[in-house]
């Protein structure tokens, strides 16, 4: 496993499993609605267009739905396997270790991209607007 770090971050250490590469290319090929619908209609937008998202990230054992190195901020979308007792523990595990590399990490559903995807394209413009890596608390916009 390799460690990348973003640009201007060399305090920063991200480990990059180069192992999950091809199962990541499967994954954005076979995005589900939901992760359609934010890909396009939110992180596609130009109230994001200064942030680089990837899609279905390797990150240490991991495959992140979406990731900004810049904001150091990971968005999952859970869908209907993440609601039993087994995904509920795996889901808690996973984000401890991704915010122990200094991530944070949102989780949104399927049914609230589906369903409201105003509200999570507003709680995300907060968090973007709010946070110190931001590229408008930085002199930019965002």
């Amino acid at each position: 496993m390799e460690g990348r770090q973003p640009a201007g971050r060399e305090d920063f250490f991200l480990p990059y499993n180069k192992d999950l590469v091809p199962r990541a290319k499967e994954l954005r090929k076979s995005m589900t609605k939901a992760e359609r619908k934010i890909w396009y209609e939110v992180f596609r937008n130009k109230r994001f267009e200064d942030l680089r998202w990837l899609r279905q990230r390797p990150i240490a054992n991991f495959i992140v739905d979406f990731y900004c190195a810049e904001l150091k901020l990971v968005v999952e979308i859970d869908g209907g396997t993440h609601f039993t007792q087994a995904g509920k523990v795996s889901d808690e595990e996973r984000t401890k270790i991704l915010e122990g590399y200094g991530l944070t990490v949102i989780r949104f559903t399927n049914e609230e991209i589906l369903k409201n995807l105003a509200g999570v394209h507003q709680r995300l413009l907060q968090y973007v607007t709010e946070s110190p890596l931001a590229p408008l608390n930085k002199g930019g916009s965002a």
